[in-house]
């Protein structure tokens, strides 16, 4: 019995429930009252509501998802997490955040300690919740180059989530894209570690701001799958793990993201989740992390069953535990009775079950769970009225940011398209809203499982949009043919839809799903990067009409378009643009606004299906030593302008210097000449024509993001730091070499305006964790153009 009768209901507030305790005498209390039960219940999660007979949102799930015991029984030692008591089912907020507070009360009725759960849910595109708003996917966060709106959307999700009682939210992915055949590659920020880690930062720091814990997944080498293929083993080698896969991860533990989920793949046959040297050695050793480290779903569980490394439950356990895995997700497997048995028979030190339980308890002081005045009642639980999860100031943020994300790819003139033209608006993403959101969005993740239910937010299709336009275009439609499948006859009716129109809008692209129930998405890998199904006979049919076409994609990934690239008026490529997507779409087909968006990852050339990069080193680029070219149709930072700026970048001093401890300026004078506001995005990378190793051809150092009002010009000024220039070296070491580099001031990774050659000077030094990784920036506002 608790020496402490404050946990009982009613009773004076025990040591740990008092705030004005330091936190470690808060957290030492608790700890000295809990029994070893009680210590391995905080360590696991149960996903209450979930049955074996749905569909699959994670993995195994129906292998796993059933709990051993009945929850009430479970509870009576205490509970770690709640799992996804918003996104496993349709639920009306206010019943889901009351179901939540009687759960947190019969939690606190049950145990000794009065501890509360902690409650996640996904917010990839945003809360994965019914009726709540669905923002753009992560590819469209990077191709906006914009931080800052991407952290007031992180911010505008957290706020939801707190309003409902939500403690967690997994997000943001972090994983460097690195095949585009991977069907997670939707769920990427993009290709550039710098540009990964810079929007995935913003989006912790609007998350955390308003008070839930951003998870930061998966940790780390998940992207890198052989062949593409969803959980398949990694080849990585230390370096591209260094140097490409942690630096997202790095930034955004300085952002302030308190939590990490472990990758499901093995690197080099270690699977992450039994690896101590990177869950331990560099997360907390090196990075100095303090938060939780919590299991991607069943991926304990997989220690025995997939990966074979493990010969029991209790072996999975005593491995992921020892590893650094802090928290087993979503429900309780094999941290449970079995580690539990595990450490009494002294198979397992008591001292790793105290080490995970002090984070857990850490994380929940933090969050105020802990504190005597804590109540389980949600904020929205208090609010008069109706709740609303989708209000306008969401849905006005989400437009914003699909419209800084779409990206013109090509334009011979057909756009923006001439009000009141006659426009056939043809193919299988058309008419679909489902076609603007990925497969971590509500409506496809969990919704589409439920076709009964209302889809709970407004979400126009792109032919929607098309027809209601303030153009007054004069719309016909056809689809031409499904995703997957469809007819000669379908085709050639939209063909001769074509052909009787002045311009042919063809949206072509993925659906989203899941483990083979899409074209893109978790387990909806690509055997090549072909349009999927009969896309592209509907394409060739639509261009031999000669009627102008202008391809809109929405998709997961970029695919091959070189054999029809020199064919097309124009190409539009909006990746999965969220519920505001469409209304964005038709804005910038119109030319009411301008397209600002930058490709976060390239489209690659004809036949390219190797894995490539912008970021290949020599070897890795077009010789004469292969007969197979991976140069990419449209590289990475491309996108055009129906109203391009003018760029004068302020030459160095000749002969410049720049000290391996220190900065390097870098200005550019950007002018807008036209009618219209536009923004550009002007971007710096590094050439190292020699190093220690082979580095990449070039690779980002900073982008900057200027917005620009009619006639005007700014001066956009970056102070590179030296440290950005660190690299890894055959000995694992990470240092700034002095030498001759060029910086390229550049449009895209392929358009560079001006070349600056510049000498390091001083020693070679080393940088660790601490190392400057981005440039400062400012932007200096002048008079009008030309005035």
């Amino acid at each position: 019995m608790s020496a402490h009768p404050a946990t009982d209901l009613g009773s004076a507030p025990a040591p740990w429930q008092d705030t004005a305790l330091p936190a470690d005498k808060r957290l030492d209390a608790l700890m000295a009252e809990m029994t070893l039960r009680e210590k391995v219940a905080q360590l696991y999660g149960v996903w209450v509501g979930v049955s074996p007979e749905d569909e699959e949102v994670a993995p195994h799930q129906q292998e796993y998802a059933t709990l051993s015991v009945p929850y009430e029984q479970l509870i009576e030692a205490g509970l770690g997490q709640l799992t996804r008591p918003f996104g496993t089912a349709p639920v009306d907020p206010r019943t889901g955040a009351a179901g939540v507070a009687r759960a947190q009360r019969a939690l606190l009725a049950a145990g000794r300690h009065r501890i509360p759960a902690l409650v996640h849910e996904e917010c990839l595109t945003g809360l994965a919740a019914w009726t709540a708003t669905v923002y753009p996917n992560p590819l469209c966060w990077g191709a906006s180059f914009d931080p800052e709106l991407v952290e007031r959307m992180g911010a505008q999700i957290g706020a939801t989530m707190r309003r409902l009682g939500i403690h967690q939210g997994l997000a943001p992915v972090l994983d460097v894209t690195r095949d585009l055949r991977w069907g997670r590659v939707e769920e990427t920020i993009g290709e550039d570690p710098l540009l990964v880690g810079t929007i995935g930062s913003a989006y912790v720091r609007g998350l955390t701001s308003a008070g839930v814990v951003a998870t930061l997944k998966h940790f780390v080498g998940y992207s890198a799958s052989r062949g593409g293929r969803n959980l398949a083993p990694v080849s990585a080698g230390p370096r591209e793990v260094a140097d490409v896969l942690l630096p997202p991860f790095e930034m955004a533990l300085l952002a302030g993201a308190d939590s990490v989920m472990n990758s499901y793949a093995d690197i080099d046959g270690v699977p992450v989740a039994a690896d101590p040297a990177l869950l331990t050695g560099v997360l907390r050793d090196t990075y100095g992390f303090q938060g939780t480290v919590v299991a991607d779903y069943f991926s304990v569980a997989f220690l025995q069953t997939l990966h074979h490394v493990a010969g029991s439950r209790a072996e999975a356990a005593r491995l992921a535990l020892t590893a650094g895995i802090d928290v087993e997700l979503p429900t309780v497997h094999a941290y449970g009775e079995d580690l539990l048995a595990a450490v009494e028979a002294g198979e397992v030190d008591e001292a790793l079950v105290d080490r995970s339980v002090r984070r857990v308890l850490a994380q929940k002081l933090r969050l105020g769970l802990l504190d005597a005045d804590w109540d389980p009642e949600a904020p929205l639980l208090h609010e008069m009225g109706e709740p609303v999860l989708d209000a306008e100031e969401n849905r006005a943020l989400a437009r914003d940011l699909a419209r800084r994300s779409v990206v013109l790819l090509r334009n011979t003139g057909a756009l923006p398209l001439a009000p009141r033209a006659r426009v056939a608006v043809v193919g299988p993403r058309a008419a679909e809203s489902g076609a603007l959101m990925g497969c971590y969005s509500f409506p496809l993740h969990v919704g589409v499982h439920h076709p009964d239910v209302p889809l709970g937010i407004e979400a126009p299709s792109l032919l929607d949009a098309l027809r209601t336009d303030p153009a007054g275009y004069y719309v016909t439609h056809a689809q031409g043919c499904p995703v997957l499948g469809g007819d000669e006859e379908s085709i050639a009716e939209a063909a001769r839809a074509a052909a009787e129109a002045e311009v042919c809008v063809a949206v072509l692209g993925d659906q989203a799903g899941l483990f083979g129930r899409g074209t893109s998405g978790e387990g909806c890998d690509a055997a090549d990067l072909r349009l999927p199904g009969r896309q592209e006979e509907l394409l060739e049919a639509l261009l031999a009409t000669g009627t102008p076409v202008v391809l809109v994609l929405l998709v997961g990934r970029p695919y091959e378009l070189a054999r029809f690239h020199d064919r097309l008026a124009a190409v539009v490529c909006g990746f999965f643009p969220g519920e505001e997507g469409a209304a964005a779409l038709a804005d910038v087909l119109s030319g009411r606004n301008d397209p600002a968006g930058r490709l976060p990852v390239s489209f690659p050339g004809d036949g390219a299906n190797q894995p490539t990069s912008y970021l290949a080193a020599p070897l890795g680029r077009r010789s004469g030593v292969s007969n197979l070219d991976p140069t990419p149709l449209y590289p990475f930072g491309h996108g055009l302008s129906y109203h391009p700026t003018l760029w004068t970048v302020n030459p160095p001093a000749p002969q410049a210097q720049w000290a391996t401890d220190g900065t390097f300026e870098v200005s550019v004078a950007v002018r807008n000449d036209a009618e219209v506001a536009v923004s550009d995005v002007v971007q710096v990378y590094l050439h190292d024509p020699v190093a220690s190793v082979a580095r990449p051809e070039q690779l980002l150092l900073a982008a900057a993001r200027v917005d620009l009002a009619p006639h005007s010009e700014a001066v956009v000024g970056l102070t590179l730091h030296a440290d950005q220039t660190s690299y890894t070296t055959a000995a694992g070491e990470r240092c700034v070499d002095p030498g001759e580099v060029e910086l390229r001031v550049a449009a895209s990774s392929a358009d560079v305006r001006a070349r600056i050659p510049v000498t390091m000077t001083g020693e070679r030094r080393p940088v660790g964790f601490e190392r400057v990784r981005e440039a400062a920036v400012r932007i200096e506002r002048g008079l009008p153009a030309g005035g």
